[in-house]
């Protein structure tokens, strides 16, 4: 799982998500997502790891992206649950809890 910036070409909107699920040890991103305005689906332009530590106060030298846990997450917008019972961070979270 990685962080990711997307870019819809046709409305100009960009958007980011913590829900970009790539190849292990790689970039290669598996599913797409749908911009909530014209709802074609769109690859991130530039994807990132979600953090460098699991501290509350990272004392990283090099600070990677931290996000926030309590945002929702937008299943109609997800190529990866969009139209399942289930949402990627629900999926996520039984993975390791099992």
């Amino acid at each position: 799982q990685k962080y990711g910036y997307y870019h819809c070409k046709d409305c100009n909107i960009r958007w980011e998500s913590a829900y970009v699920w790539c190849v292990q040890g790689t970039n290669k991103v598996y599913f797409r997502q749908f911009c909530r305005t014209c709802q074609k689906s769109y690859n991130p332009y530039r994807v990132e790891d979600i953090t460098c530590c699991k501290q509350t106060r990272c004392t990283c030298p090099v600070k990677m992206r931290h996000v926030d846990p309590k945002r929702p997450h937008r299943q109609d917008l997800c190529g990866r649950c969009k139209g399942k019972r289930l949402s990627c961070d629900s999926t996520f979270s039984f993975k390791y809890i099992i």
